[in-house]
C-alpha cells in the first residue's frame, strides 16, 4: 500500500522549493560573466538564463535517473518520504545561507549531502536506508573533484588559443564581436545548467513517487515533472540572485568579452559530456574554475585567490553542512512520517 498522499505531495512541494532556490542562487552560473563584461543587461541576461534552463531540463533525464536512483535507497513508504524531506530541506537551508553571504556554493551538493545526512540519520534510529556508496563515489565523489580541474585546464586553454589567434586584430573590433559571442555561450551555459540542475530535481520527484508507492520505476520521468521542474527552475532564475553574480562576475576577476566568452563556453562543454553521461556536477565548481583557468592566463595575479579560497571552503563544507542541517531536521520530523 502506498504512503499517504498528503506525504508525497509534501515532498513533491518541498523539492520544488528548492528548485526555486536552486534558480536565484544559481542564476549567476549562467550569466555573472556576460553580465559583467556589459554583453548582456542584467535583465536580459536573466530572462536568457531562464529561457536556456526551460530547455535544459528536458535533456537532463540520465542526471535524474543518477539523482532518483544512485544516491540513496530509502525504504517504501512514509518513512522513506520523510528521510527525502529531510534531506530536501537540509539542501534548502545550506543554499539560503550561502545566498545570504553571497557565496557561489554548489546546490548540487547540498542536495546530495542532505540526502545522505538523512538517510544516515534514519539508519542510525533503525529504519531500513542505505547509502549507495559506491554511486556517490563514482557519479559524485570523483566528478566534485575532477570537474574544477577540467574545468580551469580547459579555461586556460582555450584562452591562450583566442589570445594566439587573434594576436593581431584590432581590440576595440574584438571586443565587440566577442560581446555578440558570448550571447551564444551564455545560452549555452544556461541550457547546459537546465540540463544539470532542473534534472536534480526532478531526479528526487521520481524518487519521492516510486518511495510513496505511486510509481512502480525510479526512471520513468512523467511529462508534468519535466514542465513543473523547468518552469520553478526558470522563475527562480529570472528572480535573480544579484550578491551570488557579483561575486563571480567582479570579485573572482574583472573578465573582458573574450575571456568570458572563454569560461562560458568551456563551462557549457563540461555540463553537456556530463549530463550525457548521467554524471551529476555542480555547474557552480564548473564555471568558477573556468573563470579562474581563463584569468590565469593573464596573469596569476589577475585572479584575486583570496575571494577564490573563501569559494573554495564554502565548497568543502556543503556537503556536511547540508548532512548537519538534515539530520537536525529528521529527528523531529520523524514522527510526522511514520
Amino acid at each position: 500500500m502506498g504512503a499517504p498522499l498528503v506525504a508525497v505531495i509534501a515532498v513533491i512541494v518541498v523539492a520544488l522549493v528548492f528548485d526555486f532556490t536552486n534558480g536565484f542562487h544559481d542564476a549567476a552560473n549562467a550569466i555573472a560573466t556576460s553580465v559583467s563584461t556589459r554583453a548582456l543587461s542584467p535583465r536580459a541576461g536573466l530572462l536568457l538564463a531562464a529561457a536556456g534552463n526551460f530547455v535544459g531540463a528536458h535533456l537532463g533525464g540520465r542526471v535524474a535517473q543518477t539523482v532518483g536512483g544512485g544516491i540513496i535507497d530509502p525504504p517504501p513508504g512514509a518513512t522513506g518520504l520523510g528521510i527525502v524531506f529531510a534531506g530536501v530541506v537540509g539542501a534548502i537551508g545550506w543554499n539560503l545561507i550561502t545566498w545570504y553571504f553571497g557565496l557561489p556554493s554548489s546546490s548540487s551538493h547540498a542536495l546530495f549531502g542532505g540526502l545522505v545526512g538523512a538517510a544516515l540519520c534514519a539508519a542510525w534510529l533503525g529504519a531500513d536506508a542505505e547509502v549507495l556508496w559506491p554511486g556517490i563515489l563514482a557519479k559524485v565523489l570523483v566528478p566534485m573533484v575532477v570537474s574544477p580541474l577540467v574545468g580551469f585546464a580547459l579555461g586556460g586553454l582555450l584562452m591562450l588559443a583566442l589570445v594566439w589567434t587573434f594576436r593581431r586584430g584590432n581590440p576595440h573590433r574584438l571586443g565587440r564581436g566577442f560581446r555578440r559571442a558570448q550571447t551564444l555561450s551564455a545560452a549555452a551555459m544556461a541550457v547546459g545548467h537546465g540540463m544539470q540542475d532542473a534534472a536534480k530535481t526532478m531526479g528526487i520527484i521520481v524518487l519521492a513517487l516510486f518511495v510513496g508507492g505511486y510509481q512502480s520505476t525510479k526512471t520513468d520521468i512523467p511529462e508534468w515533472v519535466f514542465l513543473a521542474c523547468s518552469i520553478v527552475l526558470a522563475l527562480g532564475t529570472y528572480s535573480g540572485g544579484w550578491r551570488i553574480i557579483r561575486t563571480l562576475g567582479r570579485r573572482v576577476i574583472d573578465l573582458d568579452p573574450p575571456q568570458g566568452f572563454a569560461a562560458e563556453t568551456v563551462a557549457a562543454g563540461v555540463l553537456f559530456t556530463t549530463s550525457q553521461l548521467g554524471l551529476p556536477i555542480s555547474t557552480t565548481h564548473t564555471i568558477t574554475s573556468a573563470i579562474a583557468g581563463v584569468g590565469a592566463t593573464k596573469r596569476l595575479s589577475a585572479v584575486r585567490w583570496q575571494v577564490a579560497g573563501n569559494i573554495a571552503v564554502a565548497w568543502v563544507l556543503t556537503f556536511p553542512a547540508a548532512a548537519l542541517i538534515a539530520i537536525l531536521l529528521y529527528l523531529p520530523i520523524r514522527p510526522l512520517f511514520s
